[in-house]
């Protein structure tokens, strides 16, 4: 895989929200679960806005993110409703009627889902490795959730956390298809439109609201942790596509592990030293791909951040700019026909049927 930066985007993503759960934990004694969830996403968006202000005033040159458009709109709020109310909902009611062991199994299915949705529906690359590379990261945090001390079952339950996975594999897929555009913007839309529902169901539910101490903390910690952590998955799906992006982001229950052994003095589990090979080797897996064969590139007009070193936009500007200079405008791509490495990035949505 020669996409470096993509891959350690997703992994910086994936530590930034496998820390989320352990110091959730330490807030949980102070503060109810629906506002929690609340307050972590509005403090997400809110953290970003204040981000961007601060960045535009110490940089007042144009913004090189492409803004969102018009045609934007359908998958983004999709991607809100989707992932940030309706999963949520679904989720929460099934919680009540399912164990806890099985709803943290069943939980894992949201990186199969996001490959499966991935490659059936958006005809993304998916090959016999990265297959093989997705089951062993599935597999290992399976291992890593599983809880002997409780009951298994499948039930209405555990159908419904099922569909919640299909809903959050749903929004990644649909986050990857605008992804081109600022991800500041999809994550503070994402943050406030999430985090507002959470806060009105929370009212409905009449949780008990915490002192302002705690709400700024989790604010804080959401601005981090699902902010901050959503910007750079963003920029993954970029350049790796929905599938690799999400098998990397799987290593964050172990990152959050590692965190709570820290935190709490937890012993260090048997099934975390099974689970931790697997991931180890599936990480391994993603990291060594090689796609490369012939592939064509058709005519195609759009706008997103670019430089013109990367041997994809050989468009001319009026003023002479530099190789490394990343801006943003609309441009066209002439069709052309190559060979060389590649993932599923913004470029490379092509189909393999004849390809290996």
């Amino acid at each position: 895989m020669n996409n470096y930066k993509s891959v350690l985007q997703a992994i910086t993503a994936a530590l930034l929200f496998g820390a989320s759960a352990p110091i959730s934990k330490l807030l949980l004694g102070s503060i109810d679960p629906v506002p929690l969830a609340a307050f972590l996403y509005i403090g997400s968006g809110i953290g970003l806005i204040i981000f961007k202000i601060i960045k535009r005033c110490i940089n007042k040159s144009e913004d090189r993110e492409a803004p969102l458009s018009k045609k934007d709109i359908p998958w983004l709020i999709t991607a809100v409703f989707l992932g940030g109310v309706v999963a949520p909902i679904i989720l929460m009611n099934s919680l009540k009627v399912t164990p806890a062991s099985t709803a943290s199994l069943l939980l894992n299915f949201e990186g199969v889902a996001t490959t499966l949705i991935a490659t059936c529906f958006f005809k993304e690359s998916v090959g016999k490795r990265i297959w093989i590379a997705i089951i062993m990261i599935t597999s290992s945090t399976v291992i890593l959730s599983w809880d002997f001390s409780n009951q298994w079952g499948f039930s209405l339950g555990a159908t419904g956390v099922v569909i919640a996975c299909l809903c959050w594999g749903i929004d990644n897929n649909f986050t990857g298809k605008i992804s081109l555009k600022d991800p500041f913007s999809i994550v503070i839309i994402k943050g406030i439109g999430a985090g507002s529902f959470s806060l009105i169901l929370s009212l409905l539910l009449k949780s008990n609201f915490p002192s302002i101490k705690i709400i700024a903390l989790a604010m804080i910690l959401g601005c981090f942790s699902y902010g901050f952590s959503i910007v750079l998955f963003v920029l993954a799906l970029r350049g790796l596509g929905s599938a690799r992006t999400s098998a990397l982001f799987g290593t964050a229950p172990f990152i959050g592990a590692i965190l709570s052994f820290i935190l709490f003095n937890e012993r260090i589990s048997i099934t975390f030293i099974v689970a931790l090979p697997l991931m180890i080797i599936g990480a391994i897996l993603l990291l060594r791909e090689n796609h490369e064969h012939e592939h064509l590139h058709r005519a195609v007009m759009h706008e997103h951040r670019h430089c013109h070193g990367d041997g994809h936009h050989e468009h001319l500007h009026k003023e002479e700019i530099a190789d490394d200079f990343y801006h943003s405008h609309i441009h066209t791509h002439e069709s052309i026909m190559h060979n060389h490495s590649h993932t599923p990035d913004i470029h490379h949505k092509h189909d393999h049927d004849n390809c290996n």
